[in-house]
């Protein structure tokens, strides 16, 4: 590896470069931050020994320093003042490791192993994401919609502060998309972006996914475990369907976004952590406080930004986004596929798409299997929107010559079109969510 040694010392510096390069290293040598800073710029390095106190200046502002100039660069402090803070405050800013002085050279060997070990894991993931995005396409964020380009500015507005952050739509309108997004944009994209899918767990065990639990907490506790909040150290923790938190929970949850504090489950130390809390719902959660089914100051401190994203229906790019999936998916079938005939086109742009870009993603990729090209046409389309009723057939009104179940299929529709998300629809409708979800089932809607 190539390696940069910053220490004002220089036996030190010295003595490094003999062990260093004896270990078949490359080394590079810096007396002070702004020659280290300097070094970096003229040639990258892989990592960086920096010791903590450098004459006057401070190591752990080089780090954040040099962590900004080359977020690659895997950064290890060196200090003759060991101590736990100083420690926990070099790797909150983003240290890999920490040794302290005096060292031998099996201890340098063994930091430098571990830090080997990371960069490939580090290599190893950015390869998986690749894979990742060659397979799976990219929901589109950026958007000649209005809307959506409203959304995506204000989401860059608020990125770099610290602040809570709900994010609202209907199920499918990429909201977990959206987070990644955010995370990416702020200055905590170095650090971990953590998911908590809270509708998955039950209270107790939901609250042991989130804080952690010591061993012999509850049944089946056999080790001590971290929790998701700690695995979040220094990124963002990203809760989705967070109005499907159980109340039990939610007092707890407030407390951490308040002081930033917690207790794993079976244990009384108090803990800290440095997270960025981001939230994502498709519930009418002012609705849910009304019933006192969700905290209302909770609601307040997740709400302090609040982004929205509007469903497919309403946004008027579902062309664009159409064609791009088809040109992804055609790519992975030989490239066979140009386009969609204009009656697909329109059909598309008709639908009133309930699920949303993961509908209009799995109906673009069956489209590219069934189609036999070059473009593809209603026949290709699932059948519940190739053969959507024409408008002559939708302009249903009370008295004419229709069964109820027409009817009954029209007035959904249209309601489920006009409604911000299921459970407004199922209001106006005055019947259950379930037998709303039922009616969709059998309407194909």
């Amino acid at each position: 590896m190539k390696i940069l040694v910053v220490d004002d010392e220089p036996n030190i510096r010295r003595t490094l470069r003999v062990a260093l390069e004896t270990m078949g290293h490359e080394v590079q040598e810096a007396a002070s931050a702004s020659k280290a800073l300097s070094e970096v710029e003229r040639q990258p390095c892989d990592v960086a020994l920096v010791d903590l106190r450098l004459g006057g200046e401070s190591g752990l502002e080089l780090l954040e320093s040099l962590r900004a100039q080359s977020p690659r660069l895997a950064v290890v402090l060196i200090t003759a003042h060991a101590s736990i803070d100083t420690a926990v405050e070099a790797i909150r800013r983003g240290a890999l490791d920490y040794l302290p002085k005096p060292f031998t050279p099996a201890q340098v060997r063994a930091v430098l192993e571990r830090v080997d070990q990371v960069r490939g894991l580090r290599d190893r993931v950015a390869d998986l994401e690749q894979q990742v995005r060659d397979i799976v396409p990219e929901v589109e964020l950026e958007s000649s919609d209005p809307q959506m380009q409203q959304v995506m500015e204000l989401t860059r507005l608020v990125a770099s502060a610290d602040a809570a952050v709900l994010i609202r739509g209907e199920n499918g309108t990429g909201k977990g998309v959206l987070a990644r997004a955010l995370h990416a944009w702020s200055k905590r994209a170095g650090g971990p972006f953590v998911t908590v899918n809270c509708p998955s767990l039950s209270s107790d065990l939901l609250e042991s996914d989130l804080f952690g639990h010591v061993k012999g907490a509850f049944t089946g506790a056999v080790r001590d475990a971290a929790g998701k909040v700690a695995s979040a150290e220094g990124g963002t923790l990203f809760l989705d369907e967070i109005g499907e938190m159980p109340p039990a929970l939610q007092p707890k949850l407030l407390r951490f976004l308040q002081e930033k504090r917690y207790e794993r489950v079976g244990e009384a130390k108090t803990r800290i952590a440095d997270v960025r809390l981001v939230a994502a719902t498709n519930r009418d959660l002012e609705s849910a406080v009304a019933s006192g089914d969700f905290r209302e100051d909770l609601l307040y401190r997740l709400n302090v930004v609040e982004l929205t994203l509007p469903p497919l229906r309403r946004r008027g790019d579902i062309r664009t986004l159409a064609e791009h999936l088809l040109a992804f998916f055609s790519r992975q079938s030989g490239g066979r596929l140009k386009g969609f005939t204009p009656e697909a086109h329109d059909r598309l742009a008709r639908y009133a798409w309930p699920g949303n870009l993961r509908e209009l993603r799995n109906a673009v990729e069956r489209a590219t299997i069934l189609a036999a090209g070059p473009l593809v046409g209603l026949a290709d389309l699932p059948d519940r929107i190739g053969q959507m009723q024409t408008d002559a057939s939708r302009s249903i009104e009370i008295g004419q010559s229709a069964t109820l179940e027409q009817v009954e299929f029209e007035h959904i529709r249209r309601v489920l079109v006009a409604a911000p998300n299921l459970e407004a629809a199922a209001r106006i409708l005055g019947i259950d969510p379930s037998t709303l979800y039922r009616k969709r089932k059998q309407y194909g809607l």
